[in-house]
């Protein structure tokens, strides 16, 4: 009996320090980050595999923009549709969950997330598309760390640098080059109505641009533009 308990003792140790040096690991490249720009994230690297896996020689369009590049009319969008709260709340939007459980229990499926932009962004640098509880609480772990330690224009600045915006396209800059031609500071208020309804479902409003619930969307989008609060 005594070996059998030592036994649990040693492999409950041996778990908690695999966990420490992965939180440990977390947090050395959210520090990292918070002063150098990424060059790649887990996203990205998932979905060029899926890329090349069809094609060897295919790449990702991606082109890192500084902060103040990046138009205001995409950044109050982004706000408007995402997280209305950003600037306020310090990772989690509590209401904005309670909504989002409501309404996917009232549709009886997972119609709507709650995620704020901070959840979004730690999904995109670490983790997989993947739905989970352990998924979930990575990811919560993750926020907390990047809010720690990141201002808010810096969270919303990697956030525009990598979420996923088509079938291989990530961040602002290649996605205004992919649907409009011009470069992220010369977007539009419509346009960036557009870009940003686009975001739950990038890679279907790639194939389809003429989605009418796209159209609907980018309308109530900008209607809310004027009042984003941007960091």
């Amino acid at each position: 009996m005594k070996r059998i308990s030592g036994w649990l003792r040693r492999t409950l140790l041996a778990l908690l320090a695999l966990l420490l040096a992965y939180l440990l690991w977390l947090f050395g490249w959210v520090l990292y980050w918070g002063w150098f720009n990424p060059g790649t994230t887990r996203f990205m690297e998932i979905r060029l595999a899926e890329l090349q896996a069809k094609q060897p020689n295919a790449a990702l369009k991606k082109q890192w923009l500084p902060y103040e590049r990046i138009s205001i009319h995409l950044k109050r969008a982004l706000i408007a549709a995402e997280d209305a709260k950003f600037v306020h709340h310090e990772g989690f939007d509590w209401e904005g969950i309670q909504r989002a459980m409501e309404k996917n229990e009232k549709k009886g499926r997972a119609v709507a997330g709650g995620s704020t932009i901070s959840q979004q962004l730690a999904k995109n640098l670490f983790l997989t598309p993947t739905r989970s509880l352990l998924r979930k609480g990575e990811e919560a772990i993750i926020t907390l760390m990047i809010e720690a330690v990141w201002s808010k224009r810096r969270i919303f600045e990697v956030y525009l640098n990598v979420i996923e915006w088509g079938n291989g396209v990530f961040g602002a800059e290649a996605a205004a080059r992919h649907y409009y031609g011009v470069g992220a500071g010369q977007l539009g208020p419509e346009q960036a109505a557009r870009l940003a309804a686009m975001v739950p479902s990038p890679r279907f409003y790639d194939r389809n641009r003429g989605a009418p619930g796209l159209a609907r969307k980018a309308e109530i989008i900008l209607a809310r533009m004027p009042a984003a609060a941007v960091p």
